[in-house]
């Protein structure tokens, strides 16, 4: 099968209704084949994202200039969260208007992962700040076109009692995907010019299978609406009045993910600064592996289990106060035993969490016909805190009391996260 305009044969048919399965409400089960492709994509993505993130812009910084290497990652990663921020919701808009015979989703997937990979090998021969932060927003940029397409394709093809299963396997796949990262870090020893070519590769062939193998319906031209710039500006605003689950769902997320990034943020500084540990980026791989087997464990349990109790809030609201415990675990017991248990503990709230919480999410969309433009706008609860949380890191760790602020500062707003759950009403 080649990657031409020829729309893809369905893993699930559309039958009777070729002409508007696009926009229809999933009923049949997807196939193994298709999740996997899914998980892949996912791997590869976070693999991009979180191995410069947690390692290699760290490197990168401390070699471009030591003394201020925290203000240049905290620079770095919020000028491409703050893309990411306008990528997400937008390339989301523009795959549900996309006609092309290769289907909504597929062609942005691609031709992310290609704009993703290539910024990533720019990304190693950077020289300065100026220079690093336009490669890492251009790798930004194409990741989240990425991300926002196959993320949409959950609830294009996924019905709803099967949305916690592979909720659970796409978190197994984007915690695979920071495991990854770290390894790479690890292995490449320092050389984080090495370890962008790898976390550019690993992108690019991630999206093969699932290109190969998609189950993208192509929107017929006569569906798509009429273009005018004032709809298309004004459907990037969902009233919180009119769709408050939507609006309290999107809030607990974000509170969720400032409280994680900001535990994992300064990672590598803390081991390095505070624990003394003679190899930050092996200590990285080691935390990284307890948390990832952890997630993967939890997120394959928790999202089927939700599945056959019909219920997501209770999930939801537990793995948040989990996650929060992990701030407080590092906060107190500021030594390798500790950071190993927090860990651990971070691992098992947030597989809980990924898993469950997005099948709630597909469950409070506003309108089928947006479901990109949609779960891009959920998606800023995941990038946003990547602007968020670096500042309060930096701020707290250089002006009001170091890693002990920081840690209790995240688990607060964890805290929050939890119980904000309690005010979405459609969904039990």
């Amino acid at each position: 099968m080649s990657l031409s305009d020829t729309p893809a044969p369905l893993d699930q048919g559309a039958g009777a209704q070729g002409t508007t399965a696009a926009l229809a409400e999933p009923t049949q089960k997807v196939t193994a084949r298709w999740v996997a492709g899914l998980v892949l994509v996912n791997v590869g993505i976070n693999a991009a994202f979180f191995g410069p993130l947690n390692i290699f812009i760290g490197q990168h910084a401390i070699g471009i200039d030591e003394a201020n290497k925290e203000a240049i990652l905290s620079l770095v990663t919020t000028c491409g969260a703050a893309v990411s921020l306008v990528a997400n919701p937008l390339f989301g808009a523009l795959s549900d208007r996309t006609v092309s015979g290769f289907g909504r989703r597929a062609p942005w997937i691609l031709a992310g992962a290609i704009l993703g990979a290539a910024a990533l090998l720019a990304m190693s021969g950077a020289t300065a700040v100026a220079m690093l932060v336009l490669f890492w927003c251009l790798v930004q940029l194409g990741a989240n076109a990425a991300y926002a397409a196959i993320t949409a394709a959950v609830p294009d093809r996924v019905p709803v009692l099967q949305r916690g299963g592979v909720g659970g396997l796409a978190a197994l796949g984007s915690t695979g995907g920071i495991l990854l990262g770290a390894v790479f870090g690890a292995v490449v020893s320092g050389n984080y010019m090495v370890g962008y070519a790898l976390c550019a590769a690993a992108l690019l062939f991630s999206v093969l299978p699932y290109l190969f193998h998609r189950n993208d319906p192509p929107l017929p031209r006569e569906l798509r609406p009429p273009f005018s710039w004032g709809s298309f500006l004004r459907g990037f605003w969902i009233s919180p009045a009119r769709h408050p689950d939507f609006a309290w769902a999107w809030l607990t997320r974000f509170l969720v993910n400032v409280c994680n990034q900001m535990t994992i943020v300064y990672l590598l500084f803390f081991l390095r600064d505070v624990l003394n540990h003679e190899d930050p980026a092996v200590g990285v791989l080691t935390l990284t592996g307890i948390y990832a087997v952890m997630v993967m464990i939890t997120a394959v349990i928790a999202g089927p289990w939700s599945d056959r109790l019909g219920r997501r809030k209770p999930f939801v609201i537990g793995s948040s106060a989990i996650i929060a415990a992990a701030g407080l675990t590092m906060a107190f017991f500021p030594v390798w035993a500790g950071a190993l248990v927090g860990a651990g503990i971070l691992g098992v709230g947030f597989g809980t969490y990924l898993a469950v919480d997005f099948a709630l999410l597909t469950q409070v969309l506003p309108v089928a016909a947006n479901r990109g433009k949609d779960m891009g706008i959920i998606n800023i609860a995941n990038s946003l805190p990547q602007v968020v949380a670096p500042v309060l890191a930096f701020l707290a760790v250089t002006y009001f009391g170091g890693y002990l602020t920081l840690f209790v500062t995240a688990a607060v707003i964890g805290l929050l996260g939890a119980v904000f759950v309690v005010k979405i009403k459609g969904v039990r």
